[in-house]
């Protein structure tokens, strides 16, 4: 719960409105298991929290390793449902990739997610508990939302989450740690950008919407064009970063004349480029790009004005893939013991 939650909660159950921040500090800055060790609370207010309330922690149903570092939990949720986070050590850097939906509604066709469909939105304390739960969270340093599902399409919780990550009455993060991810839906991307300051990964994946419809189903609906216009309006030139995944498919997107137009798309934005290497999903027709491919494509865009980068490949041994790993609990199905 945020602070506003809980003030709601204080007052509904009689107790003074500073009670709240109290709860908050037991909650989030010393981090208890039990409503009863909140011992600055009246033993009649805990028992009364106790009664609708409860404090407690989801453990990993299950982790993979892989041989990198990088480590993939699955998290049971609510229904007998399963969501992956991503643990991705990188010296004294530490990210942790979360979901904030079981399936998603976007249905981009290089990602397993969008395979599942859209089940369910994940709660606020669903969101909260792949981090707080994590073994090692103290070594956190960033956490990125790309994991399953499109944060936008449950922004409420998205910011809630991001509310009690960066709150002085929370965890008291730098909103520059969070970075959340989207396939730009226009209204709720306007509000993410005036509701939080958190760098923004926009998952872009092609230089044209022509291009990008046969990727991203949600181009239909969701155009490239009129995300781009909404960017615009805001100033990234500072501390906030302003990014644009994309994903690189052999004969596809990873041409010299797919460069040139994506220098042209994104001309005027304060942006860069992260270059994403494919891994490939079951049945699917796409294919990785080599790698010197993606090496001239990057030092193309770099060269035209548009920094780019090209991000490391981690736990391709362990389902990498978004939504590889879930999808075989949601189905009920034996993973791949060889990739595992």
């Amino acid at each position: 719960m945020t602070l506003a939650e809980l003030q709601q909660v204080a007052v509904s159950a009689g107790m003074p409105l500073f009670t709240a921040r109290q709860i908050a500090d037991w909650l989030y800055v010393k981090q208890v298991d039990s409503i009863d060790r909140m011992t600055n609370i009246s033993l009649k207010f805990r028992a009364g929290l106790s009664e609708h309330y409860e404090v407690r922690l989801s453990p990993p149903a299950h982790a993979a390793a892989s041989a990198d570092g990088t480590v993939k939990y699955l998290f049971e949720v609510s229904d007998g449902h399963f969501v992956e986070a991503v643990y991705i050590p990188d010296g004294d850097r530490a990210t942790l990739c979360i979901s904030s939906q079981v399936g998603c509604k976007m249905g981009c066709v290089f990602c397993m997610t969008g395979r599942q469909h859209y089940t369910a939105s994940l709660t606020a304390g669903e969101i909260l508990n792949q981090i707080l739960s994590l073994p090692g969270k103290e070594n956190l340093t960033n956490v990125v939302f790309m994991g399953m599902g499109e944060p936008l399409d449950n922004l409420k919780n998205v910011l809630a989450v991001q509310e009690i990550l960066t709150s002085p009455w929370g965890l008291a993060w730098s909103p520059k740690r969070i970075t959340i991810s989207t396939v730009g839906l226009r209204r709720e991307l306007k509000q993410l950008i005036e509701g939080c300051e958190c760098h923004i990964a926009v998952s872009l994946h092609a230089p044209t919407p022509e291009k990008r419809r046969e990727l991203i189903p949600a181009e239909k609906a969701f155009s490239m064009t009129e995300m781009l216009e909404v960017l615009g309006r805001y100033d990234f030139s500072h501390q906030r970063r302003l990014s644009f995944e994309y994903t690189m498919f052999e004969g596809v997107n990873d041409s010299i004349d797919d460069a040139r137009q994506l220098v042209r798309t994104l001309q005027g934005l304060s942006c860069r480029v992260n270059l994403i290497r494919f891994h490939a999903i079951p049945d699917s027709p796409l294919r990785p790009v080599p790698e010197e491919k993606m090496v001239e494509f990057r030092d193309w865009l770099t060269g035209h004005g548009v920094f780019a980068t090209i991000r490391a490949s981690r736990g391709e041994d362990i389902w990498a893939a978004c939504g590889m790993l879930s999808t075989a609990a949601n189905e009920k199905t034996e993973p791949d013991n060889s990739r595992i």
